[in-house]
């Protein structure tokens, strides 16, 4: 740490704050606000959303858009907030709303939001008005609303087709300053539209290690940690655990022998000791998952149950996809992320370790964040190894819809798998409404997890966060996605 930097954070003012976080982010462009070290800085701080999910009760409730409704099955409208402006000075209108979500959706840019929630969704935006705009859609898309949580305004200074370092929103902070590999500093705006938030200052660094980022929150250097791992979540004063909107998995590229044998996919899930990591690698109070989506998601299907550790059912299956001639002596790559979670990197040294003791040959490649996101999202390489992917899905947004397109339909931007049955259920749910959406993703989820098996399912996770004794703040399911500065208080 450079002697500036540290003074800055030593001695900053009462209603500064700093914010100590495990991965720094890569890019700080409003499309990308879904990533979660992007989002955990910029999302509802500098820049904003037309509808918000209430972390409490999950109820779709107004930001920038103050009411909307359905005008027949493929038209929304929606009313914008008036008296709102942009950082650079221009009016937040319907002409903005249209803007952003042509950029949101412009594929010549690499926005996470537009692969990981608007896949299959065709939309059109016609402003109607300065302050009304309506949203047209091919097929019906009842959960407009929701979906309209994900897509931030942004400024028509923003550039269309390419990826900006100078995030412009309507939010109550702006970006200041951001040095890679250093520092990013958010600073409170004057003319917010809402209520004035208590900081007025944020400063953003990064510490890979979860101890160090505890004893800084402890010392007094740093104010807040997000993500501390468990072995380091010592004092009840400072530590808070909450379980997360996040889910843990490992997906199988099930396009490449060996893993194109559904019998070898079984095996890796028999041969996985999840009650074995659970209050060692991964906190006690983790459940161990079905699905990629927690309970309490429209679509969570309760009746599912977790593949039991049966090492020697996971050999019988490897030993019946041999002697069928799949080459299960073939090598298998297991890519893990630096940081993913707290201990990401000794889970996955865990999971080789109990797939290599039933026969497999599992070679261990770690990633930082830039590498893994691009291994995250195709198109994937044509000539690939075989590949289990370490990966944590955050759905905090209400509906399985968030999750299980791009997770698993055959055109979805990080799916491995192609079963027309399945994007049959997917698409039918996606335009249903009421029990029968629930219903059909229920389905969904059940062929998923028994007939296709594109994945090791491993936890729904808990997170801990590091708060100083100074702040007033709790963390909540929302804190692994976002971090609003406007929610904390000073004692």
């Amino acid at each position: 740490m450079t002697p500036s930097v540290l003074s800055s954070q030593a001695w900053s003012a009462p209603t500064d704050v700093t914010i100590v976080l495990e991965t720094q982010p890569d890019q700080l462009d409003p499309c990308q606000s879904s990533k979660s070290q992007v989002g955990k800085v910029i999302k509802q701080n500098v820049v904003e959303t037309l509808t918000e999910i209430s972390p409490e009760n999950g109820k779709i409730t107004p930001r920038l858009a103050t009411e909307w409704k359905q005008v027949d099955d493929l038209t929304w409208r929606f009313k914008l907030r008036q008296g709102v402006k942009f950082h650079d000075g221009t009016p937040f209108n319907a002409a903005a709303v249209k803007y952003s979500v042509e950029r949101t959706l412009d594929k010549a840019i690499d926005c996470e939001i537009r692969v990981k929630y608007f896949g299959g969704i065709d939309i059109t935006a016609t402003p109607i008005n300065d302050y009304e705009i309506e949203f047209k859609t091919k097929t019906p898309q009842p959960i407009l609303p929701t979906l309209m949580g994900t897509v931030v305004a942004m400024s028509t200074a923003t550039p269309m087709g390419k990826i900006t370092r100078e995030p412009i929103g309507t939010g109550p902070y702006k970006l200041a300053q951001w040095v890679p590999g250093q520092q990013i500093v958010l600073e409170r705006t004057n003319d917010y539209w809402g209520s004035k938030p208590k900081v007025t200052k944020a400063t953003y660094i990064w510490r890979s290690e979860s101890a160090v980022r505890a004893a800084m929150v402890a010392s007094g250097e740093a104010d807040i940690s997000p993500n501390v791992a468990v072995q380091d979540a010592t004092d009840p004063s400072m530590d808070f655990s909450f379980l997360n909107s996040e889910t843990s998995r490992l997906r199988i590229d099930a396009a490449i022998p060996p893993l194109n044998d559904v019998r070898v996919r079984l095996a890796l899930n028999y041969a996985t000791d999840r009650e074995g990591m659970k209050g060692t690698i991964f906190s006690k109070q983790v459940i161990a998952s079905t699905q990629h989506v927690v309970p309490g998601i429209n679509g969570h299907n309760p009746d599912l149950k977790p593949y039991p550790y049966d090492p020697a059912k996971a050999k019988a299956l490897l030993k019946e996809a041999k002697a069928a001639g799949t080459p299960i002596d073939r090598e298998i790559v297991l890519v893990g992320r630096y940081n993913l979670y707290p201990n990401s990197e000794e889970s996955v040294q865990a999971l080789q370790a109990m797939y290599e003791a039933v026969g497999l040959k599992v070679k261990l490649r770690m990633t930082e964040a830039a590498e893994w996101y691009k291994l995250l999202f195709k198109p994937f390489a044509d000539n690939r190894q075989p590949t289990l992917f370490q990966e944590q899905h955050d759905n905090n947004n209400g509906d399985a819809v968030f999750t299980i397109y791009v997770k698993y339909h055959s055109q979805g931007g990080q799916s491995t798998i192609n079963d027309p049955e399945l994007d049959k259920l997917i698409d039918e749910a996606g335009k249903s409404t009421g029990e029968k959406r629930t219903k059909l993703y229920q389905e969904a989820f059940k062929r998923i997890h028994e007939v296709d098996v594109p994945d090791v399912s491993l936890f729904h996770m808990v997170g801990f966060t590091r708060v100083n004794k100074r702040l007033d703040f709790r963390p909540s399911i929302a804190t692994n996605s976002e971090l609003q500065l406007s929610l904390i208080g000073f004692k």
